[in-house]
């Protein structure tokens, strides 16, 4: 069970999440616009299931959020969480620059 970016700092799960080729292109796509599900099995070709179960990852993961609309729902990205996740890579970046220069002896 994943939690919630607002109760766990830790935004490793993110990746793992985010691996899947699928809640990829998903998270591409709504990087562009708020879809609801009809759109997303449109333009990823997935069936209907398929998508709801990635888009039920996606939200425990807090990557996106709903809102209703009449009968349907609409999905957009949560940016925080993003922003978040490019925070912990440009630090992973920089410790990784740092590391040319060090080795541990043996």
């Amino acid at each position: 069970m994943m939690t919630s970016p607002s109760t766990d700092t830790s935004v490793g799960p993110l990746f793992k999440v985010l691996a899947d080729p699928l809640r990829r292109r998903i998270v591409d796509l709504l990087a562009r616009e708020q879809l609801c599900t009809c759109h997303l099995v449109e333009e990823t070709g997935a069936g209907q299931t398929t998508i709801s179960n990635a888009l039920r990852l996606l939200r425990e993961a807090g990557v996106v959020e709903t809102e209703p609309c009449g009968r349907f729902t609409y999905y957009r990205l949560r940016p925080e969480v993003l922003h978040a996740l490019a925070g912990e890579v440009a630090q992973l970046a920089a410790h990784a620059d740092a590391a040319l220069t060090r080795k541990r002896p043996c």
